[in-house]
């Protein structure tokens, strides 16, 4: 019998955990973890055969899988990608001493016109050589635009297009080390014993041995295609970019400013606004 006082005293109600809650998260729990430690069990072996076949192709005492067309192509984009980063830096260069060149000329430009006002005895001497910097100025600076919109352009074909080509080489090259090592695993195998133990080994290295191989072809497939339509891109990109560098240099050292103006009219370039303190005067195409 309960004989407290209903004013001041609390009642508690303790309520039974539920077992078969408890129960499901324990095993979720315990299902992460042993997912984990697989995980970590098939890398850690697949990095051992990898290692292993690296090391035997390295000291020349395990077999390679070659495809020397593929091979050779990929070597060419290499070699490719490397000439280009060349002509890259330079053409930056280029833009550089180009840009400080135009804005001496700029300032010889406003230093010649205030000295002519200043300077009645040699006004139009200084006055002539004042307009003629300023043109000087004006086509340095269209030159400008063509310069640095070829410096764009060559930029994303080496930095993005070649660039992402390579990246799926090195999952193909990736791919044929891991292809190799349960190859060589597989034929290892295969050599020993035949009893029910080593059937069941080779059956399960069979199986792993396709997989890899799927995946090699696959990606040998997906670096071939990459390789022709970079081919075909990089022709396309150049034939424009050198076209534009070659007619605007032309014009510009020819002294003719209407073919310069025209020529980035051409390949849909336009200038900054006059005033900018930058040396890119591109926008976007």
């Amino acid at each position: 019998m309960w004989s407290g006082n209903p004013k001041t005293s609390h009642l508690y109600i303790f309520k039974r955990p539920n077992m078969h809650q408890a129960g499901t998260a324990e095993e979720a729990t315990r299902g992460v973890a042993v997912e984990k430690l697989d995980f970590m069990r098939k890398w850690g072996l697949n990095t051992y055969k990898c290692t292993k076949q690296m090391i035997s192709e390295r000291f020349g005492r395990g077999s390679r899988t070659v495809d020397l067309e593929l091979e050779a192509q990929i070597e060419v984009l290499r070699d490719t990608k490397r000439k280009y980063e060349n002509v890259l830096r330079l053409a930056r260069a280029l833009t550089n001493h180009f840009y400080s060149m135009v804005q001496t000329q700029h300032a010889l430009g406003d230093t010649f016109a205030d000295l002519s006002q200043k300077s009645p005895e040699l006004r139009d001497e200084f006055g002539y050589n004042a307009e003629t910097q300023k043109l000087l100025c004006k086509n340095g600076e269209t030159l400008l635009g063509a310069i640095n919109f070829f410096v764009s352009s060559i930029n994303t074909l080496v930095n993005k297009t070649m660039e992402d080509t390579l990246l799926t080489i090195k999952k193909y090259e990736d791919a044929r080390l891991e292809y190799d090592a349960y190859r060589a695993d597989l034929e290892e195998l295969n050599l020993g014993p035949r009893d029910a133990v080593t059937m069941a080994r080779i059956e399960a290295a069979q199986q792993q041995y396709q997989v890899q191989k799927d995946k090699y072809e696959r990606l040998r497939n997906d670096v071939t295609i990459k390789l022709k339509f970079l081919e075909e891109n990089k022709v396309k990109v150049m034939h424009k970019q050198l076209l534009l560098f070659h007619n605007a240099i032309s014009a510009y050292f020819a002294g003719n400013q209407q073919q310069l103006e025209q020529t980035l009219k051409q390949f849909n370039i336009k200038l900054k606004p006059p005033g900018a303190d930058k040396p890119s005067w591109l926008e976007e195409q």
